[in-house]
């Protein structure tokens, strides 16, 4: 039997974005994908019908899933022993990984709904992880991935390139999931980059540069910035005021936020 089909006759539920993955080919990919040890402390979200966690099991001698669906987990405390799972019973969005300790690999099939509101909630944690990989929409992915200057760059490709290494790894079809999302979707590796990777001098700050500059995409930087864009030394720092923020890459935009930095208060520090 595929995984989720008839087990246990769970009906997805849409509130929860509940798809299913059933294809054993593709579970068999990112499990290969993602090559788990015995030791390796792993963190499923979103476990659902088991799809993903039976094969990681087999592989692990512990394994911690967050689920938010208390159907769904009381099927996983009938299946594992506490010795060898640990069920977070919780919305993923408001679970603080810091307390699920260091060194952690995290995986998941992500609901559509709360995709980037995650991928946005791990980056608070992303020192203590070894590595991430997430099913995702493909649109997502291919944001995520975007070079600066493609149509597909935007906040989320800046915020996390600043942050990961990233690599999508492939696709998956709408036909490999029960019942089977109206688009494709895709398979994505985040590794946290290094403690010397380059680092603005307030991150909050650099969010807020960010932020402001793709809240009016189709503005020019000078614009888009509103008074801050007065305070720049554009020249110094080789970005055109005339610019758009989705042809600006991650060098620029920490640029642009150090260069703001000793001239702002506090209170503009954060997005």
């Amino acid at each position: 039997m595929s995984p989720g089909k008839g087990k246990g006759r769970h009906q997805a539920r849409q509130r929860f974005g509940q798809n299913f993955l059933v294809d054993l080919s593709v579970i068999d990919q990112i499990v290969q994908a993602v090559a788990p040890q015995r030791e390796h402390r792993m963190v499923e979200i979103g476990p659902g019908l088991s799809a993903l966690t039976a094969p990681l099991m087999a592989k692990l001698d512990h394994l911690t899933v967050i689920e938010i669906d208390r159907d769904l987990a009381a099927q996983l405390r009938g299946q594992y022993p506490d010795s060898r799972l640990t069920i977070i019973e919780q919305d993923a969005l408001t679970v603080d990984f810091a307390q699920l300790g260091p060194d952690l690999r995290v995986v998941g099939n992500l609901p559509y709904n709360i995709s980037t509101p995650m991928l946005f909630a791990c980056l608070s944690a992303a020192d203590q992880v070894v590595d991430q990989h997430f099913m995702l929409q493909r649109e997502v992915v291919d944001r995520m991935v975007a070079p600066a200057g493609s149509s597909a760059f935007s906040r989320l490709s800046v915020m996390l390139q600043y942050r990961y290494r990233l690599e999508k790894l492939f696709d998956v079809s709408p036909e490999a999931f029960d019942p089977p999302p109206k688009v494709v979707s895709a398979v994505v590796r985040m590794v946290p980059l290094a403690a010397d990777r380059p680092r603005a001098r307030h991150d909050g700050l650099f969010a807020s540069v960010v932020q402001r500059a793709f809240s009016q995409r189709r503005k020019m930087l000078r614009r888009a910035l509103g008074d801050w864009a007065g305070l720049i030394p554009w020249d110094t720092i080789g970005v055109a005021p005339t610019a758009r923020a989705e042809q600006v890459d991650v060098a620029g935009f920490i640029r642009m936020s150090d260069a703001l930095f000793p001239q702002l208060p506090p209170s503009a520090m954060s997005a």
